[in-house]
């Protein structure tokens, strides 16, 4: 009988209706974005309309987001002079260990950190990596939960630039 409650909970658990997460749609507006740099000012998405821009949501503890680090920063550096922003966001950690991330693997683009995940809930980090780009008019023109390979970043950074 108690497994049958433990069968009773946990249905009702899955049946019961979880926090709107949203989730950017392609060829939508992008979801307004305002966090603290690793420096401590603030910067918002907004601030950045006219760049193309790669939002990469990430964690140290986070393996595939540390492999994809030293692509993205080649990457980041590669396309720099054909404006394209890309912008590290830091989930629920610390300005510390953002910059870490950042000295660790000499990355050169800036950082955010989303203590709180309210900004991961906006955009759909249900897991990390995420990555979201961003055209220059602010419309969501890839979005991906989950790893990237190199070419499908560069392809996406393509599509914004």
């Amino acid at each position: 009988m108690k497994g049958l409650a433990v069968v009773l909970s946990l249905a009702a658990a899955c049946a019961a209706p979880l926090p709107a997460l949203a989730v950017p749609r392609v060829g939508n507006a992008a979801p307004a974005l305002s966090l603290p740099t690793v420096g401590g000012k603030t910067l918002t998405l907004e601030s950045l309309r006219g760049n193309p821009v790669y939002l990469n949501f990430y964690a140290t503890w986070c393996v595939p987001c540390n492999e994809e680090a030293p692509v993205i920063g080649r990457l980041s550096n590669r396309y720099k002079a054909r404006g394209l922003t890309v912008l590290g966001v830091d989930e629920l950690e610390n300005p510390q260990k953002a910059k870490e991330f950042l000295t660790k693997y000499h990355l050169a683009y800036n950082a955010v950190v989303d203590d709180d995940g309210k900004a991961g809930k906006d955009f759909g980090a249900l897991g990390l990596p995420v990555h979201v780009f961003i055209d220059r008019g602010g419309i969501v023109r890839t979005y991906r939960l989950g790893e990237m390979n190199p070419d499908e970043i560069e392809t996406a950074i393509k599509g914004i630039l």
